[in-house]
C-alpha cells in the first residue's frame, strides 16, 4: 500500500485578534487583490473578487487557502459553480470523501457524483420536499446542534465546502450558524486549559442524534456502537494556534467516570455556545458556497419555517483531515465509517 503524503504548510505569524477588538475593515489579499470582509472580531469573512467562472490555479488556491487559515470560515457569493467546479476546486484542499460506501450498503443517492454529499431537504426518491416525519428530516435535526462534520467516522473531515443550488423563500430560515472555537480556547481560565490537556473525547453520531430526537432514538445505545477518539485540546497546524476539539457528538470523555464526562461535556460545550464566539451567515443566493475549516470552528443548521415546505437543495464537498492528528487515537489508516443504514 502506497503511504499517503501530508504536506506542511509554513505556519504563519498572525496575531490572534481579540473579542473586544471592533470588526476590522475590509482589505485586499497581497497577490491578487481579492477583497476579504471580516464579519465578526476574531473569526469568518466574505471573499470577493475570485473568478469562478475559470478552473482556479494552484497560485489562486493558495491565496484563498491562507484566508481560510486565518479566518476558519469564508462565505463566496454567487459563484454560479457547477457540480464539477465545485468538486475541482475542493480537490485543492486535500483528498475528498464520498458516499461510497452508503450507496453500496444500500442508500440512494439523488446526485451524480459521489463526492457530493446531500445536505438539503429533497426526497431523493420522489424529487419533492422530504416530509417532516422522512427519516433523512428526523435525522437531521441533529446538525441544528453545533458539531464539526465526521468527527465520529475513522478519519475526520478538515474542510467542508457546501454549495447552494435551490434556497427557499427569503425569510423563511436556513441559515448556518459558527463558532470559533480557537478564540474559546485561548480564553479558557489557565486551570480549565490544565484540567483538559491531554484528555481524550469518545465521538458518536447516534449520541448527537439520540439528544436531538431522543423518543425515536430510544432504544439506540452509543456505548455499544462506534466511538471515535480525538484530543479535546489540539494544535490547529495551518494557524499554530490551540483548539477546543468539542462537538455535540462527544459521549464521554476516556477513563472518567460518566457523570463527571457529561459535566465537562456541557461545560465545554456552553463556553463555545456562548454568544461572543458565534456569527450567523445568510445564504443570499443560489450559487453562494461557504467554506469552513472543522478543526478551527463549528457549525450548526438552524432551521426554519421553510421545512417540509419549500425545496433546499444544498451539496457538500468533504475534505477529509489532512493534518497529523487526522486520525485522532483511532489507529493510523483508520477508515470506518458510521451510519451505514
Amino acid at each position: 500500500m502506497a503511504t499517503e503524503t501530508i504536506a506542511v504548510r509554513p505556519t504563519p505569524t498572525w496575531i490572534p485578534l481579540k473579542i473586544e477588538d471592533p470588526i476590522p475593515p475590509p482589505f485586499l489579499t497581497p497577490k491578487f487583490g481579492f477583497k476579504v470582509t471580516p464579519i465578526h472580531p476574531t473569526f469568518g469573512c466574505e471573499l470577493e473578487g475570485v473568478d469562478w467562472s475559470k478552473d482556479i490555479s494552484e497560485e489562486v488556491y493558495q491565496e484563498i487557502r491562507d484566508v481560510v487559515d486565518k479566518y476558519g470560515v469564508v462565505a463566496c457569493r454567487k459563484t454560479g459553480l457547477s457540480d464539477e467546479a465545485h468538486i475541482k476546486f475542493s480537490a485543492h484542499f486535500g483528498e475528498l470523501d464520498d458516499v461510497r460506501p452508503y450507496q453500496k450498503a444500500g442508500r440512494v443517492h439523488r446526485l451524480a457524483y459521489p463526492e457530493l454529499f446531500d445536505a438539503g431537504n429533497i426526497d431523493p426518491h420522489t424529487g419533492d420536499v422530504a416530509p417532516l416525519t422522512a427519516a433523512q428530516v428526523i435525522g437531521n435535526k441533529a446538525n441544528e446542534q453545533f458539531h464539526v462534520d465526521s468527527s465520529f467516522n475513522g478519519r475526520r473531515a478538515g474542510h467542508s465546502l457546501l454549495l447552494a443550488h435551490i434556497l427557499p423563500p427569503k425569510g423563511t430560515g436556513g441559515s448556518t450558524e459558527y463558532s470559533d472555537s480557537r478564540t474559546a480556547y485561548e480564553e479558557l481560565p489557565d486551570e480549565t486549559k490544565q484540567r483538559i490537556e491531554g484528555l481524550v473525547a469518545n465521538h458518536s453520531l447516534f449520541h448527537s442524534r439520540k439528544k436531538a430526537v431522543p423518543e425515536y432514538f430510544k432504544d439506540t445505545d452509543p456505548s455499544k456502537l462506534p466511538l471515535s477518539k480525538h484530543k479535546l485540546v489540539q494544535l490547529h497546524e495551518p494557524s499554530g494556534r490551540r483548539n477546543l476539539y468539542i462537538a455535540s457528538y462527544v459521549y464521554s470523555i476516556e477513563g472518567m467516570p460518566k457523570d463527571e464526562s457529561d459535566a465537562l461535556i456541557q461545560e465545554l460545550l456552553t463556553v463555545v455556545e456562548t454568544p461572543r464566539y458565534r456569527v450567523t451567515i445568510d445564504w443570499k443566493d443560489e450559487g453562494d458556497m461557504i467554506i469552513w475549516d472543522n478543526t478551527a470552528v463549528l457549525h450548526r443548521a438552524t432551521g426554519g419555517s421553510y421545512e417540509g415546505k419549500f425545496r433546499r437543495d444544498m451539496r457538500r464537498t468533504t475534505v477529509k483531515d489532512m493534518s497529523s492528528a487526522r486520525f485522532g487515537l483511532n489507529g493510523e489508516g483508520a477508515d470506518w465509517r458510521v451510519g451505514l443504514p
